[in-house]
């Protein structure tokens, strides 16, 4: 069977995406949205920097690519920025009946138990009208900290703590709006970033932390938020711009599922913006890597390493993100209808061998 697929953005998934749609035999790209007018008619092939067209014209109209029928949009537009903007879009592709897989917005990966009701209710009603599924997904939030970490637990006779890791160097990632503005970068220590406002990492991360607890059959106490960040020690630049000497450099937070004062579920980002800052803090297996240590019997640490074709990490990070939504198309129009989890999908794989 050939799914039709609908590219929903360009951007620095969006670009892969279209790359991983173009790789399934089983896919078919039916059309691709923009919101840059600058874009508007160009192949897809073209903006995703493959070299040779794909025969498929870029498009700023909702209404032409709904009224394709598609089986499946692969919405990877940002949402750190426009929250209600992308839940409202998803929203209109839903209730249009047409299945979404999506990198934003992350919450709603798994959203019970981490945002009000309202802020997840109106996707759900969205599916149930059109009869459609959503499922949000990527490697972080996503694969390195659900389907990862329960594989690992399924070879556990005991288990004490299960601790999910991100540990990279953002300077590569060349995305100042999520870099500078959302994470606080290049900024004065004395400013809270958006990502470092109360109750911010627990929106975005705790569904990590409640859907392993679902997943693991755990009862957690409350979900606790804890973060660090430490100065450049002189000016330096990365890829998204420029960062001040005594400016934010490396951030290390962790989002914590407790349990009888314990911290048994725990998800930690240790970002770096040079590979020497902060030697004392977890360093990453290769140029970069997702870390995986159940504590229990026995102990296990699994190290998930990063590497793109261009040799870059954050481009591995980029492609990761697009291919598990990619993925997990056939999965998520064969589903019933509603938002999905990582917990309702049967194990979701590639496709073919070169």
């Amino acid at each position: 069977m050939t799914y039709r697929v609908v590219q929903w953005s360009t951007g620095n998934v969006g670009r892969h995406a279209i790359a991983g749609i173009d790789a399934r035999p089983d896919l078919e790209l039916a059309g691709v949205w923009v919101s840059n007018p600058a874009k508007y008619g160009k192949d897809a092939g073209e903006l995703a920097g493959l070299g040779r067209s794909l025969g498929v014209a870029a498009t700023g109209s909702e209404e032409e690519l709904l009224a394709l029928r598609p089986d499946c949009v692969v919405y990877t537009s940002m949402a750190d920025v426009r929250l209600m903007e992308a839940i409202d879009d998803l929203c209109r592709i839903l209730r249009a009946g047409v299945n979404v897989v999506s990198s934003s917005p992350v919450f709603l990966q798994f959203p019970d138990g981490v945002v009000p009701p309202e802020m997840s209710d109106p996707v759900r009603e969205a599916a149930e009208a059109g009869g459609a599924s959503l499922f949000v997904n990527g490697i972080d939030p996503g694969f390195a900290n659900d389907a990862l970490p329960l594989a690992v637990t399924g070879i556990s006779e005991r288990i004490d703590q299960v601790r999910c890791m991100e540990i990279l160097n953002y300077a590569t990632y060349d995305q100042g709006t999520i870099l500078f503005d959302v994470m606080g970068f290049g900024r004065s220590l004395d400013e809270t970033p958006m990502l470092l406002q109360p109750g911010v990492l627990t929106m975005a991360w705790g569904s990590v932390v409640r859907q392993l607890a679902a997943g693991l059959g755990v009862e957690l106490d409350e979900v606790t938020e804890h973060h660090t960040r430490l100065p450049a020690p002189e000016t330096f630049d990365v890829s998204a711009g420029t960062v001040e000497k005594g400016t934010a450099a490396a951030l290390r937070f962790e989002v914590r599922g407790m349990r009888g004062g314990e911290p048994v579920l725990v998800l930690e980002h240790v970002t770096r913006l040079r590979d020497d800052l902060a030697p004392d803090w977890p360093q990453p297996a290769g140029a970069g890597c997702y870390r995986v240590e159940v504590r229990g019997e026995p102990d296990y640490t699994v190290d998930l390493q990063l590497l793109g074709g261009d040799g870059d990490h954050n481009t591995a990070g980029l492609k990761a993100t697009a291919m598990r939504l990619v993925n997990a198309v056939p999965a998520v129009v064969a589903a019933p209808p509603g938002l999905l989890t990582a917990l309702d999908l049967p194990p979701i794989s590639g496709r073919g061998l070169l």
